[in-house]
């Protein structure tokens, strides 16, 4: 590993920038000095690729574009304009930060001490506002930092190691300028997003090449060290679509802590791992009348819906059927949501949804008419 004292900070801070002069990507956030609106855009790229970050951020900003006016929105119109985003605990950060800076008056934090009280908010990201924002001299340590650094440096530990984070956000502070910090923070960020990526990174063309340890000893492959993770578990689950006597869809409001939190869904069943396919309908009903105290039709299968989140795959099969009470007779809620609600159709897309129960209501949706049917 090379020794933290022999990097030529100066020379490389310049080199770096002349590399983003030439070939900084053109974002909707670069050049931004609103405080409120870069802060949004490091939220969302947060653990969310910049492609996919290109199309929220400006409907983000047009449906909230102060903080008082995030501040005085619901949650669940929040996480409504953040569907699809994922990671939604994310969104609800933001909005609870807002709250709480209109709480104080509004104005948002010139200093790092003042963004880092605030929920969502970590030292990276803070640094990330000031640095572009006030152009104050802040490191930045984001994912792609991490990469760029490790490689620099041939770090022969995992980045989650605490020796990783000690030695890592050092020299992300000895290299960080006094001159221009807020274009070096962009620029290492494109420099580990374009050229020093995750596979296949772009040596010949990068800035650094003459001082990246891994690249003088051919193993830029090998770096940063990765520990290899256990194989991700695989889940099953039943969706129940119950339609009332006027076609109104059962939806149900998850907790306010966990998985998918606050967002919307039909009401799910877990299945255990000895369950037998295919499910048997009748098993499937016995089960809606235990859980939710609703007694229904035959319940009838559609097609499986797969989905894959950070730590588990997930298979859901949903089955579709009536239920056979009356107006006023009370949903039954074993499972422990916020609220459930009878919708019709044309509300079901007013509710925040994770993008595994869009697919599931997608199945309810008439199929398109062919041409040769005109």
């Amino acid at each position: 590993m090379a020794g933290v004292g022999e990097l030529d900070g100066v020379r490389m801070a310049g080199q770096l920038l002349g590399f983003y002069d030439r070939q900084g990507r053109q974002l909707p956030w670069r050049g931004e000095r609103d405080l409120y609106r870069l802060w949004v855009s490091e939220i969302m790229l947060q653990q969310t690729g910049v492609a996919t970050v290109l199309s929220y951020y400006p409907r983000f900003l047009a449906r909230f574009p102060t903080v008082e006016s995030l501040a005085g929105s619901t949650e669940e119109a929040v996480l409504l304009a953040w569907q699809g985003l994922g990671y939604y605990r994310r969104a609800q950060h933001l909005h609870r930060a807002a709250q709480r800076l209109v709480a104080r008056g509004g104005g948002l934090p010139e200093e790092l001490e003042g963004w880092l009280g605030l929920p969502g908010i970590g030292p990276s990201t803070a640094a990330a506002i000031l640095a572009i924002g006030r152009d104050q001299p802040h490191a930045i340590l984001d994912g792609n930092v991490k990469r760029v650094l490790a490689r620099l440096l041939a770090f022969p530990h995992p980045l989650n190691s605490s020796r990783a984070q000690q030695v890592l956000w050092s020299v992300a502070r000895q290299l960080t300028p006094r001159q221009r910090p807020g274009d070096y923070a962009q620029a290492i960020m494109d420099l580990g997003a374009t050229l020093c990526t995750r596979s296949q990174p772009d040596c010949l063309r990068c800035p650094w090449q003459e001082h990246c340890q891994a690249h003088r000893l051919a193993a830029v492959a090998s770096f940063p060290v990765v520990v290899p993770r256990p194989g991700k578990p695989r889940r099953r689950g039943v969706a129940a679509l119950i339609f009332d006597k006027n076609r109104q869809l059962l939806l149900c409001q998850r907790p306010a802590q966990g998985l998918l939190a606050g967002l919307w869904e039909p009401p799910t069943l877990a299945m255990d791992d000895a369950e037998m396919l295919p499910l048997e309908p009748q098993s499937v009903a016995q089960r809606i009348a235990q859980r939710f105290n609703l007694h229904t039709t035959l319940p009838q299968p559609l097609p499986p819906v797969q989905h894959t989140f950070t730590h588990f795959h997930l298979t859901l099969y949903p089955f579709v059927c009536q239920w056979l009470g009356e107006e006023g007779e009370g949903v039954g809620n074993e499972a422990g949501y916020q609220t459930v609600r009878w919708l019709p159709r044309a509300a079901w897309h007013t509710l925040p949804c994770a993008t595994l129960h869009r697919k599931i209501l997608r199945l309810l949706e008439p199929p398109t008419a062919s041409p040769e049917n005109h």
